[in-house]
C-alpha cells in the first residue's frame, strides 16, 4: 500500500534546517566578536607598560644618577638633654589682713604690677588709732609722775646726808623712782604695739610682682582669721621652670653641674624657637618612683613676660660641648640592615657606601665619630636610584626639590607614533589628547540628551555644535 508524504512534515523539516543554519551563523558571529575583543584587550595590556616606561623616562643603567652632595664640617657641637616642664612663679604670696575691720580703700587694679611696700588697701583705723593715743597718754602721765618722784628723791637724799631726815625715807623714794621708770618703759612698749597694730590697717605688698584678681571688695568686713586673702601676688621676673629628666641622666647632670653653672633653654609653642635662656639652680635629692624621673629647677629672667606660671614648655639642658666634631647633614646618614652608612663620592664621581658611627643627631645635623673625614663628599639627596658603585652627577644647592603647596596636575606620558618612535612635541600631543577627550565628552553629552546615532569620531563635530572659529561660545 502506498502512502502519500505529508506536506506538514516537509514544512517542519525545512524550518528546522533554516533554524540550524541561523544558529550556526550567530555562533560564528559571536566567536568573531569575542576574538576581536580579546585581541583588543591583549593589545591594550601590552601597550600600557611600554607607554608608561616611555612616559616616565626611566634612566638607562649606564647614565649617571643626579644627586646633591655636601662636605663634612668641623665645629663645636653642644650636647643637650631634652625635657618637659612647667613654669612656676619664683615667689607667690597671698595677701591677708592682720587685723579685723572694715575695708575702706582698695588701691590696686587687677593685673597690675606692684612694688614691695606699695599700699594695696586700707582698713578703717579709728579703733586702732584710739588705742595708740591712749598708750601715748598713759606714758606721758607716768613720765610726769617720774619727774616728781626724782625731785623728791633728790630732796630726801640731801636731808639724809645732813642727818636732818631719815635714810629709810630716801631709800623708799629711790625704789619708787625705779618703779615709775619701769612703768614708763612698759608704756613705751604699749605704744609700739599700738603703732604696729595701727600700721596693719594699711595692707602693703610684701614683694614686687603682679597682682591677680581681687578676692574681697571694698566695704566688706575682713578678719585676720579669714582663709581667703585679699589678693595673690606672683613674682614674674625672674621666674622658675621645673622640669624632669630620666633617671639614667643623673650621673651626667651631676658631673656637668660640678664643673659650673649649666645653661637651660625654653622653647616656644612651635617647639623650635628659643624664647628665653636661663641657668640651672637646683636638682632634687630623690627620684620620683612613680615616673622614674628626676626634677630640676631653672631660673629665667623673663624680660618680655613670655613665660607664665602654670604653662607647660619644652626644655633643653646643655651638659657639655663636643669640641671640633665632624658634622654632616642628617640626610646624609642612611640606615641599612647592618647599621648606619653614607654614600661617599670618590674619583670619577663613583659612590661608595661606607659604614659610619653616629654620636648624636637632630633634625639637621649628625655628629660622626668614625667612618668619614673632613675631605670626603657625601650624598645628601637622590637616593632613589643610587647603589654602591653607581656613577653620579652632582647638582647645585638651588636645585634642591621643594614640597609643593598643592598636588600638581597630572599629565599623560607622550605615546609612541606608528613607526615605534616617541612623540617629539609633548605639547602638541597633549593638545591632541585634550581634543579627543573633549570630543568624547561632547559625544556622551549628546547621547544623554537623546541622540541615537553613533558617536562622532575625534575629528567630527557633534550635531548642533558650531565651529570653533565662530563667535558662539564653546560648551
Amino acid at each position: 500500500m502506498l502512502f502519500k508524504p505529508d506536506m506538514k512534515d516537509n514544512v517542519k523539516d525545512g524550518t528546522a534546517k533554516k533554524s540550524r543554519g541561523r544558529g550556526f551563523v550567530m555562533t560564528l558571529i559571536t566567536l568573531a566578536i569575542l576574538g576581536g575583543l580579546g585581541y583588543l584587550g591583549w593589545s591594550v595590556m601590552h601597550q600600557q607598560p611600554q607607554q608608561q616606561a616611555n612616559g616616565r623616562g626611566q634612566q638607562r643603567p649606564d647614565l649617571p644618577v643626579p644627586v646633591l652632595a655636601a662636605t663634612p664640617k668641623v665645629q663645636d657641637v653642644p650636647v643637650y638633654l631634652d625635657g618637659v616642664g612647667a613654669i612656676r612663679a619664683l615667689n607667690t604670696v597671698t595677701v591677708r589682713s592682720q587685723v579685723d575691720g572694715k575695708l575702706i580703700v582698695v588701691n590696686f587694679t587687677e593685673g597690675q604690677d606692684v612694688k614691695k611696700g606699695d599700699v594695696l588697701a586700707e582698713i578703717d583705723p579709728a579703733l586702732y588709732q584710739a588705742t595708740y593715743d591712749q598708750a601715748v597718754a598713759k606714758k606721758a602721765q607716768d613720765q610726769a609722775q617720774l619727774a616728781n618722784q626724782r625731785i623728791d628723791l633728790t630732796r630726801y637724799e640731801q636731808l639724809a646726808a645732813s642727818n636732818a631726815g631719815s635714810k629709810q625715807q630716801a631709800d623708799t623714794q629711790r625704789a619708787a623712782v625705779a618703779q615709775t621708770e619701769a612703768l614708763v618703759k612698759a608704756d613705751q612698749a604699749a605704744i609700739d604695739n599700738a603703732a604696729a597694730t595701727l600700721s596693719y590697717t594699711k595692707i602693703v605688698a610684701p614683694l614686687s610682682g603682679r597682682v591677680g584678681l581681687r578676692q574681697v571688695d571694698q566695704g566688706n568686713i575682713i578678719h585676720a582669721s579669714d582663709t581667703i586673702g585679699l589678693v595673690v601676688i606672683t613674682q614674674l621676673q625672674p621666674i622658675a621652670v621645673w622640669f624632669s629628666l630620666p633617671q639614667q641622666q643623673i650621673m651626667r647632670v651631676n658631673a656637668a653641674a660640678a664643673k659650673g653653672a649649666l645653661s637651660v633653654d625654653v622653647f616656644g609653642n612651635d617647639g623650635v624657637t628659643v624664647i628665653d635662656t636661663g641657668k640651672l639652680t637646683g636638682i632634687d635629692n630623690q627620684v620620683d618612683q612613680t615616673t622614674g624621673t628626676l626634677k630640676l629647677k631653672a631660673e629665667f629672667p623673663n624680660a618680655n613676660y613670655q613665660l607664665w606660671p602654670g604653662q607647660f614648655v619644652n626644655v633643653r639642658l646643655k651638659v657639655e660641648t663636643l669640641n671640633q666634631a665632624l658634622v654632616v647633614p642628617t640626610s646624609a646618614v642612611q640606615r641599612g640592615p647592618i647599621g648606619t652608612f653614607s654614600y661617599v663620592i670618590g674619583e670619577d664621581n663613583v659612590v661608595t657606601a661606607k659604614p659610619v658611627t653616629v654620636t648624636q643627631q637632630n633634625e639637621h645635623d649628625a655628629v660622626i665619630a668614625s667612618g668619614l673625614t673632613a675631605n670626603d663628599k657625601v650624598v645628601t639627596t637622590g637616593f632613589a636610584n643610587l647603589s654602591d658603585g653607581s656613577k653620579v652627577i652632582i647638582g647645585r644647592d638651588e636645585q634642591t626639590p621643594s614640597a609643593d603647596l598643592a598636588p600638581r596636575k597630572r599629565t599623560r606620558a607622550p605615546q609612541a607614533d606608528g613607526k615605534g618612535g616617541q612623540a617629539k612635541d609633548g605639547q602638541k600631543d597633549g593638545q591632541g589628547r585634550d581634543g579627543e577627550f573633549r570630543a568624547k565628552r561632547k559625544s556622551s553629552e549628546g547621547d544623554q540628551k537623546g541622540q541615537t546615532g553613533p558617536a562622532p569620531g575625534p575629528g567630527a563635530q557633534p550635531s548642533g555644535a558650531q565651529p570653533s572659529g565662530s563667535g558662539a561660545k564653546q560648551p
